[in-house]
């Protein structure tokens, strides 16, 4: 294997901890980079969260014990532009944002690409779940990890794809329970450190509380409305449309006759639309901002698609296909369906590109 000087992002947790691990084991030149995100004095009990403070001390714990330079890169400026504004921009647009895939796309790898270099780096590895391979003219591809329960490459479909061949995911042929081992094994301090679940800005747990002090809780979005069905029947009221997620139960009431579900919002008119469980299922999605890291699929083929991160992939025809924008028809309705949220389109475990669903 060429030996070469790679850039680790270092958030603090096991995983990203055992791919420097082993990067050091195969003899390639290591260097350790934590990223500051945003100001956490600025927010409560921020310390264990992915990149907190605890984050950063923990990755610098580990990078001594292997032996290599770990530094602290400030991003939060570019952070704070390309992620939070982004997911305050969204919410209110009464969309649902996928903040980790806008982390990746727009902030992460690209300016590790650029300090890296000048570090004198000629690759990048992160402890993603996810695997680099090649199609059948040489190009590099991006893959599912092995380990489906684990799989990330959901979260890198916004990746450059001219970054593809500098790319290295050490775990994307491991399963958590083998990295964990490793850890131990390494006595790494990260070992048994619990897998972080919130959003790194959000370390309440509740993504409202980022809403209200960026838009002020007087904010149209953040304001009552009224509940209607799909027909414009007003059957309620609800708190604010930027609460509710499509397929939301919790926060609608009852005495209605029927369970009633989230379908989405009409932020022009404050209201929230519901319906019934049928009514949360869809036939076909598209999706816009298209990222493409391999050969867009042809109108016509049959693919995967992923909807959300926790979701099956589903079978579903290309309907409409081209650079920015992608329909598809599935081939079972598919429940959920979020404007705002990530589709990921997958031939096999190569991921073929992604992007924002639209409707």
């Amino acid at each position: 294997m060429e030996k070469r000087t790679v850039l680790v992002a270092m958030s603090g947790g096991v995983d990203s901890s055992v791919a420097a691990a082993l990067l050091v084991a195969q003899g390639h030149r290591a260097i350790g980079v934590t990223m500051k995100t945003f100001c956490y004095s600025e927010v409560d009990g921020p310390g264990k969260t992915c990149c907190g403070l605890d984050g950063i001390m923990d990755a610098r714990a580990v990078a001594e014990r292997l032996g290599i330079p770990h530094y602290v890169f400030d991003v939060e400026r570019e952070f704070s532009r390309d992620v939070i504004d982004d997911f305050v921009f969204e919410y209110a647009a009464g969309r649902t944002p996928n903040p980790c895939v806008r982390c990746n796309g727009n902030t992460k790898f690209a300016d590790l690409l650029k300090r890296g270099r000048m570090l004198g780096c000629d690759a990048i590895a992160t402890g993603h779940y996810a695997r680099m391979g090649k199609d059948a003219a040489g190009n590099p591809v991006l893959m599912r990890g092995l380990d489906r329960n684990k799989d990330q490459a959901y979260f890198l479909w916004a990746l450059p794809r001219q970054l593809l061949p500098q790319l290295l995911f050490p775990l994307g042929e491991l399963t958590k329970p083998e990295v964990r081992e490793q850890a131990r094994a390494l006595g790494l301090v990260t070992a048994e450190k619990p897998e972080s679940q919130e959003i790194c800005f959000v370390p309440s747990g509740n993504y409202v509380d980022v809403l209200e002090k960026q838009l002020g809780a007087d904010h149209a979005a953040l304001t009552p409305g009224s509940l209607v069905t799909s027909t414009g029947e007003t059957v309620g009221e609800h708190t604010g449309y930027a609460r509710y997620t499509v397929g939301q139960r919790k926060g609608i009431g009852g005495g209605f006759g029927q369970r009633l579900y989230v379908l989405g919002s009409k932020p022009q008119t404050r209201e929230v639309v519901v319906g019934s469980w049928d009514e949360l299922h869809r036939s076909e999605m598209s999706a816009g901002e298209m990222n493409w890291l391999a050969p867009a699929p042809s109108v016509g083929e049959e693919i995967e698609v992923q909807i959300r991160h926790r979701a099956a992939a589903a079978a579903a025809r290309v309907a409409q296909c081209d650079d920015t924008s992608v329909g598809l028809a599935f081939g079972q309705p598919q429940r959920a369906v979020a404007p705002g949220q990530s589709a990921v389109l997958f031939r096999g475990d190569v991921l073929l590109g992604g992007g924002r669903i639209t409707g």
